[in-house]
């Protein structure tokens, strides 16, 4: 899943073209992702990890880095 994610991110959402991303880089801080593209990648993360993430999951704390979210679909996961 992360490199699914990072390649999500580098190749549909980057602000900037990159060609690698680490997956504790800050998304927001380092200006990767705008807030438009943190919603897009919300709703990737929720098609391929097959959940639903409520609101009140939508945090930098859940989705500051490629390691936060795939800290949050361990601890989230339907399976």
């Amino acid at each position: 899943m992360k490199d699914k994610i990072s390649n999500y991110i580098i190749h549909h959402i980057a602000k900037q073209k990159i060609e690698a991303i680490h997956a504790d880089d800050d998304l927001l801080a380092d200006g990767l992702i705008d807030s438009l593209g943190m919603m897009k990648l919300v709703a990737y993360v929720e098609k391929e990890a097959q959940i639903k993430i409520p609101p009140e999951d939508l945090t930098l704390e859940n989705f500051m880095t490629i390691d936060h979210i795939l800290e949050y679909l361990a601890n989230h996961s339907t399976t």
